[in-house]
């Protein structure tokens, strides 16, 4: 029995909370710019590995130099953040006040574990943050945000006020801000202190039911501002105080500001390609063939899983390619992609009691891979285009995977007038198939030369040319 397999098909996980993150990191160069530069917008698709990074960088809190919390914003009530609004700024940036109190309530709260920082000033701040709290987000948020919340602290003659007056009572936590923010001035040392920001995106999806979906877009953008706000005001004094934002590109593409050209200089896009995503395959195939032991090269790591044969495709299988290069055509070139295949492959092959991954197994899992595919495009497309899996219907009933506009057209405008669709814009419904990759375009004079989003992140969709549809999706769609 191939212990590789073994280990890949117990311990490989879509979700990277749940699998072994020392063990499976790997850590290439866009992680250092986060860690140790300037970087703290991290953009990227789902499944790209965003999660992965922010687990790693929640990891780096058992040392004495760096400290890091995450604020989890999935199954989050955001109705609550969106009547905290300082109204001395007008939209987008309303709530810029309140992510910095967020930020630096947390930093305070990682400045107690601290040894280096004053004995007396990590005593005050436990008054503020006692270690027993709960870690629920939205009730700590609620408790933060009330008057009664550090009063003695906080109030006239308390240890951390600057000043003599009494806060005032309405948004009070306004003026707790600006303390906070004299307080890590003053008092925080050269440690790194990561706040980072994960699933941001659980309103989005319900951003189509939603009344108030110009709120969700400016608490991001003001979340932008702050961390930007944030890095310049303790650029001389601490440059280790980093708040990072982890959030989906599509999400980032619908926030329009003028300031937002200048948040260049600290984002970062994840983005992978081939000899990137065979890298990480050969460190994780490494870990699992023998963890003690140096990373092999692809090819040797991969040799430890997959039989050594070319996979046969196109009309009656003549043509031979790579076991890497079939199921990469199949993916969106994306570590969750390559992770689900490799890892129900390996089910599959165990499950045959055989001893190494051969095409009957790879093909065999193909269907199941398109299933899983078409599922995560639903649930990320499903916010803008609610109607994803009518037109996964519409590409069904064509029987085609590569066609004309006018095809399409004909098919969607009876649905149309069925009233089976609602969205009228044939225009917005392509652009957005193509943005997210379910559709590329066919070179007009050279059949098999094809265009996806995935592939050459700046193309817009071409309709002078044939639509075709992702490989991946063909056995889903029954093409």
């Amino acid at each position: 029995m191939n212990k590789t397999l073994e280990s890949i098909s117990e311990n490989w996980k879509l979700e990277a909370k749940l699998e072994n993150n020392e063990k499976y990191f790997f850590n290439y160069d866009e992680v250092n710019k986060i860690i140790n530069k300037d970087k703290c917008y991290v953009i990227g698709r789902k499944g790209s590995g965003k999660s992965a990074i922010c687990e790693h960088i929640v990891k780096l809190n058992n040392s004495n130099t760096y400290y890091s919390v995450k604020l989890s914003f999935k199954n989050f009530p955001f109705n609550e953040l969106y009547g905290l609004d300082n109204q001395k700024y007008t939209a987008p940036n309303q709530y810029i006040t309140l992510w910095k109190y967020l930020i630096y309530s947390h930093i305070c709260k990682l400045m107690i574990k601290n040894d280096s920082i004053h004995f007396g000033i990590r005593s005050e701040l436990e008054k503020l943050y006692p270690q027993s709290t709960t870690s629920n987000l939205s009730r700590t948020i609620s408790k933060w945000t009330s008057f009664e919340f550090g009063a003695t602290v906080f109030g006239s003659g308390g240890s951390l006020k600057v000043g003599k007056e009494n806060l005032k009572k309405e948004n009070n936590w306004i003026e707790k801000t600006n303390i906070l923010e004299d307080v890590i001035l003053k008092y925080c040392d050269q440690s790194y202190y990561f706040i980072v920001f994960d699933e941001l995106d659980e309103d989005y999806r319900n951003i189509q039911d939603n009344e108030t979906p110009e709120s969700y877009i400016f608490l991001l953008t003001s979340l932008f501002k702050a961390v930007q706000d944030i890095k310049s005001i303790f650029l001389e004094k601490n440059p280790n105080i980093k708040p990072i934002v982890f959030l989906r590109d599509d999400i980032y593409t619908l926030i329009k500001d003028s300031d937002k050209n200048k948040w260049r200089d600290f984002k970062i896009e994840i983005e992978w390609d081939e000899n990137k995503l065979k890298n990480l395959l050969a460190f994780r195939i490494s870990k699992d063939f023998n963890e003690k032991n140096s990373a092999l090269n692809f090819q040797q790591a991969w040799d430890k899983i997959f039989f050594k044969e070319q996979i046969g495709f196109g009309n009656k299988q003549q043509k031979k390619i790579h076991s890497f290069d079939f199921i990469a055509r199949n993916t969106h070139l994306r570590p969750r992609d390559f992770i689900q295949y490799i890892q129900t492959c390996s089910e599959e092959t165990l499950n045959k009691k055989y001893d190494y991954i051969r095409e009957s197994n790879i093909k065999f899992v193909d269907r199941a891979f398109s299933n899983y595919l078409k599922d995560e495009i639903v649930d990320e497309i499903y916010p803008i285009l609610p109607e994803i899996e009518t037109y996964f219907q519409i590409f069904s009933n064509i029987r085609k995977w590569n066609f004309s506009i006018q095809e399409f057209t004909n098919e969607y405008n009876k649905y149309l007038s069925a009233g089976t669709i609602k969205e009228q814009n044939i225009d917005f419904v392509l652009d957005t198939l193509f943005n997210f990759s379910v559709i590329g375009n066919q070179h007009m004079h050279k059949q098999d030369v094809h265009f996806f989003k995935y592939l050459h992140s700046n193309m817009t969709f071409n309709r002078n040319e044939n639509i075709v549809i992702h490989r991946g999706l063909f056995k889903a769609l029954q093409l």
